[in-house]
């Protein structure tokens, strides 16, 4: 009878041995898990500057322009390549006023200067890849035919642009607003009648 006391006795400080080291493991699993498992990401980056440019230009008039452009390659047997893309973009006009002189500054009497300018000029013109969209494209038998068609209306869509602008008189726009805009800054700055030259 004392014997069978002793293997139960025996038997259950063995089970609760084991089950206080398995409570053991089981807490330190959960309590060190997140950082026995732990990850980290890790970026490395070299900046490099390129080219430093002195900004002189002064933006008088941008341009908001969609247009809607549709190319076609005409075949005789296979069908036509086609291509339909809404091109969205802005052309910018300014003023170069680091070409501004000390020459260019002609005093005319005590209360009225002349200032000669440079003529106004296309700074930029941007199409707006995240707004642009290609909405169909037919008529291509490989990808690098699409690829090609793609590449190209891109192209043609900055072009388009341009010529837009300039059909719309962007350059004139650009002379406009540098009368309404440039002209009343220089006299406010002077306190003198100012009178504004495009060379």
């Amino acid at each position: 009878m004392a014997n069978t006391n002793t293997e139960t006795n025996t038997i259950i400080k063995t089970l609760i041995g084991w089950v206080m080291v398995l409570g053991v493991l089981a807490f330190g699993y959960f309590y060190f898990k997140d950082k026995l498992f732990a990850s980290r990401k890790e970026m490395k980056e070299d900046v490099m500057v390129q080219k430093i440019t002195s900004m002189g230009k002064l933006e008088l008039v941008k341009y908001a322009m969609k247009d809607v452009i549709e190319q076609k390659e005409v075949r005789t047997i296979l069908p036509d390549k086609r291509i339909l893309f809404v091109a969205v973009g802005e052309v910018t006009g300014c003023i170069d006023l680091t070409k501004v002189q000390k020459k260019d500054i002609v005093a005319a009497g005590e209360d009225s200067v002349t200032v000669f300018l440079p003529q106004p000029q296309i700074c930029y013109v941007k199409l707006d890849h995240q707004k642009s969209q290609v909405y169909d494209v037919s008529g291509t038998w490989f990808p690098t035919d699409t690829k090609d068609m793609v590449e190209g209306i891109y192209k043609i869509a900055e072009q388009r642009l341009l010529k837009n602008a300039s059909d719309m008189q962007l350059l004139q726009k650009t002379k406009q607003n540098a009368l309404l805009i440039f002209k009343p800054l220089l006299q406010n700055i002077s306190g003198k009648k100012v009178g504004v030259i495009f060379r």
